[in-house]
């Protein structure tokens, strides 16, 4: 698992910014999902640099300063992106994650100027006192993965999230196995409370994008 890591144990994923900088995250040769950086990782890690959240030419930076979580965070990709973006971003996983993710933290830390960056432990469906006042956004790239964690998972953002909380929610669309059936449980529980908004592939990077991996702005129904 990654909670031994040794330099022989894993193999480096890059993403490169918009701004020339890249970000380098150890993926582990062994272990369960949380230890690579999955194709939605990327997909989201790239939207977030999109002109509708930071533009220099019209000087538009909607991540400066705010408070941001992500939820199943494994390698840390998105969340390292959004603290290289100015975000004050928390990245959360289970205990045996948390290695890995303050090793890519270490390794990134050169790129992360006004924003910042902590890992913690966070199992879904328990206590969120730690993380609260709400994020102004909260974030989750595949995570909509494992039948048992459906429930627990829908429970957290209920108790995470505020009026005014954004919840980004990218997710590769499968189509074996237990798969179709978690997804659609999934947003059958969700719609209880919230609404979401599907981001159209125009808004997403040109590049870094793909039909069947979905991206959705989730926030609390009034």
């Amino acid at each position: 698992m990654a909670a031994a890591v040794s330099p022989h144990d894993y193999f480096i994923r890059e993403i490169e910014k918009n701004d020339g900088a890249v970000l380098k995250l150890k993926q582990c040769y062994l272990g369960d999902v949380g230890c690579v950086v999955w194709d939605a990782a990327i997909v989201l890690a790239k939207y977030l640099e999109c002109k509708q959240f930071k533009d220099p030419s019209s000087g538009l930076d909607l991540w400066s300063g705010r408070r941001v979580l992500e939820l199943g965070a494994g390698t840390g990709a998105v969340g390292l992106m959004a603290a290289s973006l100015g975000a004050q971003t928390t990245v959360t996983d289970l205990e045996e994650l948390q290695s890995l993710l303050a090793l890519n933290i270490q390794e990134n830390r050169d790129l992360i100027a006004t924003g910042s960056i902590t890992a913690k432990v966070l199992r879904w469906g328990e206590d969120v006192s730690d993380f609260l006042p709400a994020p102004d956004y909260i974030l989750m790239a595949d995570c909509i993965y494992y039948e048992q964690s459906t429930v627990p998972l829908v429970e957290t953002l209920k108790r995470l999230s505020g009026p005014q909380t954004c919840i980004i929610c990218c997710y590769e669309q499968r189509t074996e196995g237990v798969n179709p059936r978690v997804q659609q449980r999934f947003f059958e529980l969700l719609r209880q409370d919230f609404s979401c908004e599907k981001i159209p592939l125009s808004k997403q990077d040109p590049e870094f994008r793909s039909a069947d991996i979905h991206i959705l702005h989730i926030r609390r129904k009034a």
